[in-house]
């Protein structure tokens, strides 16, 4: 007989005492004569609403829970209905190839890697203005696989597919109420960037870069910059000048495109002006109210005067390794990764959103984010391409404004990192809203905790949370879940489709947990990067072993991403962080080196040692510095560290955050010199 719940632990979990005495009966019932599977459904179901303090939803599935066997991972707390499985883009699939089962499926999807990508191109309706004569050539080897041989192609074309009066995004500034953009009007305004870009002299290959919130304009910039034949250069908002600087040089932006002002949380955030001290050579700038609130330098235009009345342009295709947009992602040394995306790129956004986030023609995507990172890129060809709407909130995420956002644009799929989601549970700032249109929640950016996860699933009377790992190199996830598996809170639940992975050890043995490699190829993987040697990043020293029993040349050769990963029981995964020197901290991706070097500058510094450290119940990374202090120099940790934070806030990023500050005599350095993070990695875990 299962574990009965008294009144007590009801009433202490925040029920009235009369809904308590109602509903207790109920669920002692189900508790006794239930297995737990069909206790949970029914407990999440029949029992427990939004409305109900997460503690009661915790107490529930753990109590239903009880005897689960813990080495199997986290119960799940989400199992597709049949309808569900039925309605869903793999079902489909499956369907028509004539497939059983997903496993076998995804076996399929690898095993026919060409073939897969072919149906999805034609289930996507991609548009081309010259057709392909081959799917894939592999004569230049697997690390440099030719897609779409022959083909001509600008996949903003693509993007405009849905009907013209269907919505394409809704938005709403914060204290606001909802606008809509339709597929027409984005387009027009899409076409007048475009025909203003080649007006003033911005001619295909250009590149032009963005640094902007994301706002409806961004997103007609992006496609406007594409369709007219130029490279986006992405940059965050939240960058420091410095940082903006470092983006502009290693990407020869020809102008950019930014705000006066970012508003937020009601404050004026300057943007312009980090622009201006990271000497970009020509700015666009729009007014984030009504009209300008500076004075422009005089070779920059204010979006008034750039903007063209011209609704019309013949879209400028080129061959499909041809660059589109330059984003940036940190490796293990001081500058970042400037990784190109190319015509083919948006096509692993758009076939992940079709089959994992199981987007359907007018859904409604919501995932708070920004064009400097990839998760900008991605909504926008996951939403456009599949004919459903962004849905986009100028305010802060972190508070209740955003949360009615979601209710009101009946969002159909809420994306988030999972220090977004701690923030609401810490602040119940999202109790009592309705949030029953949306479908499906994803989670990537950093490791979540069971917890959160579950949190965030109650929010919404209980839907699957689709765990989503990959990368700017990737073009999207290639490890993730789908809507017709259980979703067990703060797992993942399959390879991504078109995709491999193995894990392996130190010796490059199979393992079930150790570091994940990718099996090339497929689209979306990148080939080439602006600054550094694309071999040495993700191939070198890779070996084969692991793919194969032997080292063949057949074996395919392993793609380095360097993710942490467990692989549970039932073919479940689970994220453990970062393999080498770089770290996600709120969502975004940043190497040691390039925290170090910010902070030994700053006075009374001799040097420091950047290390994310996991905590004990698992989640987001927290950063953690060890500082060796200049000689002669007296120490007081408390201003040092606001010292640190400071220089870190001006000159690389505001979002990250320094959790501790440990001060040492020296660094632990191996014989050639080189700092040995893992060491105070261990050494930190251990107290």
């Amino acid at each position: 007989m299962k574990k009965q719940l008294s009144p007590k632990q009801i009433v202490n979990c925040g029920i009235k005492e009369n809904e308590t005495i109602a509903i207790l009966p109920e669920i002692n019932q189900l508790l006794a004569t239930l297995p737990p599977v069909k206790c949970w459904k029914c407990l999440s179901k029949k029992i427990l609403k939004p409305r109900h303090p997460f503690a009661l939803h915790e107490l529930f599935y753990q109590t239903a829970f009880a005897d689960w066997d813990a080495s199997q991972g986290s119960p799940p707390a989400w199992y597709p209905s049949e309808e569900q499985i039925k309605t869903s883009n793999i079902a489909a699939l499956m369907k028509e190839l004539k497939i059983a089962s997903y496993p076998e499926l995804h076996t399929w999807s690898v095993q026919n890697r060409a073939e897969f990508w072919e149906i999805m191109i034609r289930q996507l309706n991609i548009y081309f203005q010259e057709k392909y004569r081959q799917i894939l050539d592999l004569a230049q080897g697997i690390e440099s696989p030719q897609w779409l041989v022959g083909a001509r192609l600008n996949i903003v074309e693509s993007c405009f597919q849905a009907p013209p009066n269907n919505p394409a995004i809704i938005w709403q500034q914060e204290g606001g109420t909802l606008s809509i953009l339709t597929y027409g009007e984005l387009e027009a305004l899409t076409n007048r960037v475009a025909n203003s870009l080649w007006n003033i002299g911005l001619t295909p290959s250009a590149h032009i870069a963005i640094a902007m919130p994301m706002t409806a304009e961004s997103v007609a910039i992006y496609l406007g910059i594409i369709k007219a034949g130029c490279v986006v250069v992405s940059i965050a908002d939240s960058l420091a000048a410095e940082e903006i600087a470092t983006r502009l040089t290693i990407s020869q932006a020809k102008a950019i495109f930014t705000q006066d002002y970012i508003l937020r949380a009601g404050k004026k955030l300057p943007l312009y002006a980090k622009v201006i001290d990271a000497a970009a050579q020509r700015a666009i700038v729009l007014p984030s109210s009504s009209s300008l609130a500076v004075k422009l330098r005089n070779q920059d235009l204010s979006w008034a005067e750039f903007l063209s009345t011209q609704e019309q342009f013949d879209a400028f295709a080129t061959e499909p390794d041809s660059h589109t947009n330059i984003l940036f992602s940190s490796g293990t040394t001081g500058e970042p990764k400037a990784i190109p995306w190319t015509q083919t790129t948006p096509l692993k956004c758009a076939v992940d959103g079709y089959l994992h986030h199981d987007i359907h023609p007018r859904d409604v995507l919501a995932w708070p984010t920004n064009l400097g990172w990839m998760m900008g890129p991605w909504l926008i060809y996951a939403s456009l391409i599949n004919r459903a709407t962004i849905a986009l909130y100028y305010g802060v995420p972190t508070e209740r404004g955003f949360g009615k956002f979601v209710q009101d644009a009946r969002v159909t799929m809420l994306g988030v990192v999972p220090s977004l989601v701690n923030t609401w549970k810490t602040t119940s700032c999202m109790q009592g809203l309705d949030w029953s249109a949306i479908k499906t929640f994803s989670s990537t950016g950093e490791c979540s905790t069971p917890q959160d996860m579950l949190f965030l699933m109650s929010l919404a009377g209980y839907k699957p949370i689709i765990e989503y790992c990959g990368g700017t190199e990737i073009g999207g996830g290639y490890l993730t879940g789908t809507v017709v598996q259980p979703c067990a809170p703060s797992t993942f639940t399959t390879p991504a489709l078109g995709l491999d992975l193995v894990i392996v050890d130190e010796n490059s043995d199979r393992v079930d947990k150790g570091e994940a490699f990718i099996v090339p190829p497929a689209i979306g993987l990148s080939t080439e990067l602006l600054n550094k040697d694309h071999h040495q990043v993700y191939f070198a020293n890779t070996g084969r072993k692991a793919y194969a029993p032997t080292t063949s040349p057949k074996a395919p050769p392993l793609r380095r991403h360097g993710d942490h990963i467990e692989r549970l029981p039932k073919s479940y995964y689970r994220a453990h962080g970062r393999i080498d020197d770089t770290m996600n901290l709120s969502g975004i991706k940043v190497s040691s080196a390039e925290i170090e070097q910010v902070l030994n500058n700053v006075e009374g510094v001799r040097e420091t040692a950047a290390i994310a450290v996991a905590p004990p119940q698992g989640g987001p990374c927290q950063l953690v510095i060890y500082l060796v202090v200049a000689p002669g120099v007296q120490a007081d940790k408390a201003t040092l560290l606001d010292s640190l934070q400071t220089a870190i806030k001006q000159h690389l990023n505001p979002l990250f955050k320094i959790s501790d500050l440990t001060l040492v005599e020296a660094l632990p350095r191996t014989a050639s010199n080189k700092v040995m993070r893992r060491v105070l990695r261990a050494q930190y875990k251990r107290g």
